[in-house]
């Protein structure tokens, strides 16, 4: 079951992340849902780092630290994406 909602997971914040990112992402569903996981695990660690991982109610400021390393993530990865697939065009 922890794989299931870590697919989720990454699909929403992967979603979010491409939303809020100006201009348009060529990365496909199925990469984007794995850089929203890998974001979601980042944000985790920072948040463990940070000490706010574990807090009474619902843990804001993990989800906000999840949702920013999702961006970074995303953003990084589709510019790699379209380099390595410009890459093949010019081969």
């Amino acid at each position: 079951m922890g794989w299931l909602w870590a697919i989720i997971v990454g699909l929403v914040l992967g979603l979010l992340a491409k939303a809020i990112i100006p201009g348009k992402q060529h990365s496909p569903l199925w990469l984007t849902t794995i850089f929203g996981i890998i974001g979601a695990i980042v944000g985790n660690a920072i948040a463990r780092g940070l000490g706010i991982d574990e807090t009474r109610g619902i843990d804001w400021g993990r989800h906000i630290l999840q949702l920013v390393a999702a961006v970074a993530v995303v953003f990084l990865g589709d510019m790699l994406y379209t380099a390595m697939k410009g890459s093949k065009r010019r081969a």
